[in-house]
């Protein structure tokens, strides 16, 4: 294929420099990433030819500008893999992933270029740079130091190759993951309805719709629809192959099952560690990270651990009570555990499900974040109509700051089955000033129900938070006001990047974000208080099964990173041995099961990384503390500092230094405590 043929090699003249969906096939990003890459490894070349001396100009800042045509059809391969998924776009990424793999080595390894870059971070404090240039010096001094640039040529080249095969292994895994979620549910007859509320009954008919069958019912084994169905279901024997086709996602065909895989991907985690001097992969995973070693992330759980299994005991307690008087056997198991979560909190605060989603309607949820981006930080959003995107339940807004446009926005919230499950941000295009201003893309991608074409899409609290919490990242890159690409939107430290994504939850509960937005889908009226009252007093109910699940899964993913037999590993021995050491509750398994444990086995972002989200929260909890001292949720002297040193700063700082700047002194740890009601 000529690169004239090719629409990822020629300019894109869509609207906005959007890719053109439409004409872009699966057979084209092969040869239009080997000769991205080519022209990349020329861009390289030239770099560390240049006769003259080493300086920030030729050296860095050329190193920031290389690679961009690569840049811009891999975000974009990237985002249709996980968005909009085919068996042909499938086939393409088991060859494509070694291939970027690789070539990711070969550029972070590329001896000519190191040497001048290890040149100029020699004397980066003598040229007169600024505090951002002298951050992307070291910046990119470190990225090349982590992917072994000093190592010996042999275990450079063995590091490469490591590479190649785990990109091809996490491929793999995470293609299984999304196969058994697409092939395997619970299909309900109409006797299996009865109890369940009629929100919960249209998005099972939609969902049987998207898979062909448009007179059955189906439980997929989305997130957003299985654990509404685990909540509300008072059918035992459903609630517990629900659970048990949700929790076995992943190695539900003896042919692709991921334990066999994840075992091959932390042996090769193991060596690659090893080649680096590290003892375990986990040792070299967090040397780049604000927690720096193990030992700091055992800490931060440790401190958990405790008040909530006591909490997570107390609420079984409650739980077993509810069964006796309904009528349940007392053998409390996983699936019923919110099921009956649900009637305790119903009874202990006179609320339910079915009565609050009406006042949760995506479309008014959607308004709520982008008001509250507004008030806090002058954004505006804008829908664009006419601009064809991959697929029709995608929506582009412009965003705008002062009058000025400042990025794009996609807006993809339903669940399909050419899309992977769980709740994403992903960017298609990076902010940058230094040689032409570039605006930002970002895209927010959620796996909500999808109604009856005639009526709302209503969502739980807890979708509401993921909203919202999803709206957060993308705010992080739309705001972003870096200089230099490499410093932009969210490519910061992976424990401090959950920041500005966890502390925009805390909006989606503020009583006057609920009163002006939390409106009845069909009469407008808002939400009454008492309610309201009701919702914000049931908030930190069922904090122990929360905690517990995730601090369990956390636990694991340190447990399996900090071992160096992978290869032979029983996985789910270590998994059975690790709660049984813990003491977890009965009733209680991790919020992911190594099988289809995304996070840690899909790609390296968050092997040996599962803790930042407890890492980060003991940030927000912290940073929205500023907020309620002052007694404002929108204070704008408060809500300044946070867009300078949080949402629009990128990497120009150390994440400790960005978070003193804005808080005037060290996180609390106590805040996250308070937070998750558990002392503190």
């Amino acid at each position: 294929m000529t690169a004239t043929a090719n629409p990822l090699l020629q300019p894109w003249p869509a609207p906005y420099g959007l890719p053109p969906f439409a004409q872009i096939a699966p057979e084209h990003y092969q040869p239009a990433f080997l000769a991205a890459m080519a022209e990349h490894l020329g861009e390289l070349d030239a770099i560390a030819s240049t006769a003259a001396p080493v300086d920030f100009a030729n050296t860095a800042l050329a190193l920031d500008r290389a690679g961009r045509s690569l840049q811009r059809i891999a975000l974009l391969f990237n985002n249709m893999a996980a968005a909009e998924t085919s068996p042909a776009l499938q086939a393409a990424e088991q060859v494509v992933a070694p291939l970027l793999a690789g070539h990711e080595a070969r550029v972070l390894q590329h001896a000519g270029v190191f040497a001048r870059l290890d040149d100029l971070h020699r004397h980066r404090h003598d040229l007169g740079l600024d505090a951002e240039q002298v951050r992307l010096v070291e910046r990119f001094h470190l990225d090349y130091c982590l992917a072994g640039a000093r190592l010996a040529e042999p275990e450079r080249n063995r590091a490469a190759a490591i590479a190649m095969e785990l990109a091809g292994l996490c491929t793999n895994f995470t293609q299984n993951v999304l196969a058994d979620e697409s092939e395997n549910g619970l299909w309900l007859t109409q006797s299996d309805l009865v109890g369940l509320p009629a929100g919960l009954i249209s998005a099972a008919r939609q969902a049987a719709t998207q898979r062909g069958k448009p007179d059955s019912w189906l439980i997929t084994l989305s997130r957003s629809l299985v654990v509404p169905f685990l909540t509300q279901s008072p059918r035992r024997d459903l609630r517990e192959q629900a659970w048990r086709l949700w929790m076995e996602r992943g190695r539900l065909r003896a042919d692709r099952d991921n334990l066999k895989v994840a075992n091959q991907i932390l042996a090769l985690r193991t060596e690659l560690a090893a080649l680096h001097g590290c003892a375990t992969y986990a040792d070299h995973a967090l040397r780049d990270t604000m927690a720096a070693q193990p030992a700091a992330v055992t800490t931060l759980f440790d401190r958990v651990w405790r008040p909530a299994v006591g909490k997570a005991q107390a609420e079984r307690e409650a739980l077993q009570a509810a069964a006796a008087e309904l009528g349940e056997p007392a053998d409390l198991q996983a699936w019923d555990w919110r099921y009956l979560a649900e009637k305790v909190r119903a009874a202990r605060f006179a609320i339910d499900d079915a009565e609050v989603k009406p006042y949760f309607s995506l479309e008014r949820m959607i308004e709520a974040a982008f008001a509250c981006a507004q008030r806090l930080f002058g954004v505006t959003f804008s829908e664009v109509a006419g601009v064809a995107l991959y697929h029709p339940d995608a929506r582009l807004f412009e965003v705008r700051r002062e009058g000025d446009l400042v990025g794009l926005f996609i807006s993809d919230n339903f669940a399909r089955p050419t899309k992977r499950g769980g709740a994403w941000l992903n960017e298609y295009r990076y902010q940058s000033v230094a040689g032409g201003r570039v605006l930002p893309v970002v895209g927010n991608h959620n796996n909500f129900n999808k109604p009856d074409a005639d009526q709302a899409a209503l969502l739980s609290l807890d979708d509401v938070r993921t909203l919202f919490h999803e709206f957060g990242h993308g705010l992080h890159g739309l705001l972003s006001q870096s200089t230099y690409q490499r410093l932009a939107c969210t490519r910061v430290l992976k424990d401090f990047v959950e920041l500005p994504s966890q502390l925009f939850e805390h909006w989606a509960l503020e009583p006057v974000v609920l009163m002006e937005h939390g409106r009845h889908v069909h009469t407008g009226e808002p939400m009454p208080q008492a309610l309201l009252d009701k919702v914000l007093a049931a908030r930190k109910f069922g904090q122990g099964l929360e905690t517990v699940e995730y601090t369990l899964s956390a636990y694991l993913d340190m447990a399996l990173h900090t071992r160096t037999d992978g290869g032979t590993l029983d996985i789910a021995a270590v998994e059975r041995q690790l709660m049984a050491d813990l003491g977890v509750p009965a009733g209680i398994f991790g919020r992911h099961r190594p099988a289809h444990f995304l996070h840690l086995f899909s790609g390296p972002d968050y092997a040996a990384g599962y803790y930042v989200y407890m890492w980060a929260e003991l940030l927000e909890a912290d940073a929205y503390e500023a907020f309620t001292e002052v007694g404002d949720p929108f204070d704008r002297a408060v809500a300044d500092r946070l867009y300078r040193h949080v949402y629009s700063a990128g990497n120009r700082a150390a994440p400790g230094d960005a978070f003193r700047a804005f808080r005037g002194r060290d996180p609390d740890p106590g805040a996250m405590l308070r937070k998750r009601g558990l002392g503190g």
